[in-house]
């Protein structure tokens, strides 16, 4: 798709209308106790909208019109094909109105309109695509038999679903989720972060238009307490999925044990190595890499690429070199196609970022930080792409998730060496080796607890391959690739006995 000016996406954000009920049944409503909460554009301080402030009786409504939309098979029971068929004009109808989710996406979560442009709504599309296209292609099995049986394996949708979102990717965490949830046939209550509402309940009113029958999909705006904590403990709520911090994701894991004990998928947080060895091969393009995994989407980013361990004979080159690509990565006006670097997505995600740079004693690139305020009201902040130098592992930069656009530099002197301080953390979900050294760098890949490692580049692979984590960083499943789909079924074995009568009555 081609990228308008800035002054036409100004134009096209004047002109939207945004939603604000809760979606539940098929409808937008209003919270039942009547409450809102204000949503303001972290890029300018501004109000967009008062949202229906959600809270558990909204969740019970929710989930009870969830139930009665499984129990009754209007989409959990329909043939695959005709699932399937539902969600291809869902992104259809998401592909002509692709522009407005794009620019309601960068004014409510303060990301670029060129990474929102380029790759979140396209990205999102694809997701819901490949995973409607996955329904009719999935077998079920039939396991190894005698004469006198046949036992078939089959799945079946696990029910009622719980998914919680963070806000870094609305859109696209948010068909992480549903695309294989509802391909499964599941009916589903999704609790958007509160701070990136919108375009979660867009996309709702968007697959009614579809098709997708009502009660299948339901959006319930607000607060971690009033909404995703009776989530977690509702007793007709059959699994949970969670992406977001780990502080916030083992909570879900307590709300399980002391509820109904749901299944739960926790997709947590990342403090994501990137080793530089000495003999590394074109060490510009291994700088853009890492300015790249460190720097897009502002760094609020689980996989971000945080901690450069880097050989000593090199450290001093690849610094120059990201120095010069850093560059590239201005900050700006998230509706600038030419900016790379928007806002940050709130005041306290501004002021937590900010903290991390006050203890930053050796900053080598950047360091400035501007909040944004209007009319005397608080709301993001813009952080320069950021490297600080840290004397070791142990450092507070080099533990701790910021979640921010600040890559921590750590000198080694060995390959051993790096790929022990690549482990020395409690978290494990994505990792990067650079080295000319194949049998080295498959090595590394299998020796370091990360559960995506790219070789000579940063990424997380795509929708074929399965995206998760090690230790804190991941919990019960895989998003993405066939793999998705396991965590939204339970398995069934029917066992069909197929001896003769007689003969039993001989025996």
């Amino acid at each position: 798709m081609e990228l308008l000016t800035q002054d036409e996406y100004k134009s096209i954000a004047a002109g939207l209308t945004l939603p604000t009920g809760a979606f539940i049944d098929g409808a937008y409503r209003p919270a039942i106790s009547g409450n809102v909460f204000e949503t303001v554009n972290p890029a300018k301080g501004e109000k967009l909208a008062d949202i229906a402030a959600c809270d558990a009786a909204d969740v019970d409504f929710a989930v009870e019109k969830a139930r009665e939309a499984f129990d009754d098979g209007r989409w959990s029971k329909l043939h695959p094909s005709e699932r399937k068929d539902v969600l291809i004009r869902l992104c259809k109808l998401m592909t002509r109105n692709a522009r407005e989710l794009a620019v309601m996406e960068s004014i409510d979560s303060g990301k670029t309109i060129y990474d929102c442009e380029t790759v979140d709504v396209p990205e999102t599309i694809h997701c819901l695509q490949w995973h409607a296209e996955a329904i009719d292609k999935i077998y079920d099995q039939v396991s190894p038999a005698s004469d006198d049986h046949i036992a078939m394996v089959v799945r079946e949708p696990i029910g009622v679903v719980g998914l919680v979102l963070p806000w870094n990717f609305p859109l696209l965490m948010l068909a992480w989720k549903i695309g294989p949830a509802l391909a499964a046939g599941c009916s589903v209550v999704v609790k958007p972060a509160a701070e990136t509402t919108l375009t979660a309940l867009r996309l709702a009113e968007l697959a009614m238009e579809a098709g997708l029958p009502r009660g299948v999909l339901n959006i319930l705006p607000g607060g971690g307490a009033e909404v995703g904590e009776p989530m977690g403990r509702h007793m007709d709520i059959d699994m949970v999925s969670f992406t977001g911090s780990t502080v916030t994701g083992k909570r879900f894991l307590s709300y399980s044990a002391e509820s109904n004990a749901k299944e739960v998928v926790l997709e947590m947080g990342g403090k994501n190595p990137a080793i530089v060895m000495e003999d590394a091969e074109n060490l510009d393009r291994v700088a853009a890499h890492i300015v790249n995994g460190a720097f897009w989407n502002m760094g609020e980013n689980c996989s971000a690429s945080s901690r450069l361990i880097v050989h000593k004979d090199v450290k001093a080159e690849v610094l120059e070199r990201i120095a010069h690509h850093a560059k590239q990565w201005n900050i700006g006006d998230p509706l600038d196609p030419e900016t790379r670097m928007g806002a940050l997505v709130s005041e306290a995600h501004y002021t937590k970022v900010c903290g991390y740079l006050d203890q930053a004693e050796n900053v080598l690139i950047g360091g400035k930080a501007d909040a944004v305020s209007s009319g005397g009201k608080a709301a993001g902040g813009y952080v320069e792409a950021t490297v600080v130098e840290v004397p070791g592992n142990d450092a507070t930069l080099a533990r701790e998730e910021i979640f921010g656009p600040v890559l921590s530099v750590i000198e080694v002197s060995g390959f051993d060496e790096a790929i022990r301080m690549a482990n020395d953390t409690d978290y494990g979900l994505c990792a990067s080796i650079f080295t000319a050294n194949a049998k080295r760098a498959i090595r590394g890949a299998r020796a370091i607890r990360a559960g995506t490692v790219t070789v000579n580049c940063f990424g997380e692979g795509d929708i074929t391959t399965p995206f998760g984590g090690y230790k804190q960083s991941g919990f019960g499943g895989r998003d993405n690739s066939v793999h998705a789909h396991d965590q939204y079924t339970q398995l069934k074995t029917i066992w069909i006995d197929l001896a003769d009568d007689a003969d039993e009555a001989v025996e």
